[in-house]
């Protein structure tokens, strides 16, 4: 008759199945922000790995438009010159000559040339500045006679304190 009154009530087992619902609430909000950042980390895992994808695909796209021009390049460097060029008589030799050196000459002077043509719109302001310079020179020249002058009268004074 014991076992009989032993059995258990609904309102118990109601509370033992709301105790493991809540235990079960608890252990899931223990583990999901596990899951969280291991999403987000492989997700950002797969989106560094597809950038470095692109990136590495870039580059093998520019070296074999390189090695393109590699062999462009060797195959015109093993190619007969002498088909392409003009054929130039030897009387007009020394003329090519002289016309070559004049070339060296003039792009070696083509940076200064270019500085000066890049400075032409400076010049009025150069010429105003040269202006005040020139002004500041005169009165600095006036400033040094006088004190040449007072100088000198000084010296005398010195000389006619001695002499006396």
């Amino acid at each position: 008759s014991l076992d009989l009154t032993c059995r258990r009530t609904p309102c118990f087992a109601k509370f033992s199945e709301m105790e493991e619902m809540i235990n079960m609430e608890a252990e899931i909000n223990e583990v999901q922000p596990l899951l969280l950042s291991v999403t987000i980390s492989s997700t950002l895992q797969f989106y560094f790995v597809g950038k470095k994808c692109e990136i590495l695909q870039d580059m093998n796209r520019h070296l074999e438009a390189i090695l393109k021009e590699k062999r462009a390049l060797r195959k015109r460097l093993l190619k007969n010159r002498c088909e392409e060029s003009l054929p130039v008589e030897a009387t007009f030799h020394k003329y090519i000559v002289e016309l070559l050196s004049e070339a060296v000459t003039f792009i070696e002077k083509l940076e200064n040339h270019l500085q000066s043509v890049r400075r032409i719109p400076q010049i009025p302001d150069i010429m105003n500045n040269m202006d005040t310079t020139l002004s500041k020179t005169e009165v600095l020249m006036i400033e040094l006679e006088e004190l040449t002058k007072q100088i000198l009268k000084w010296e005398e004074l010195q000389k006619e304190a001695y002499s006396k």
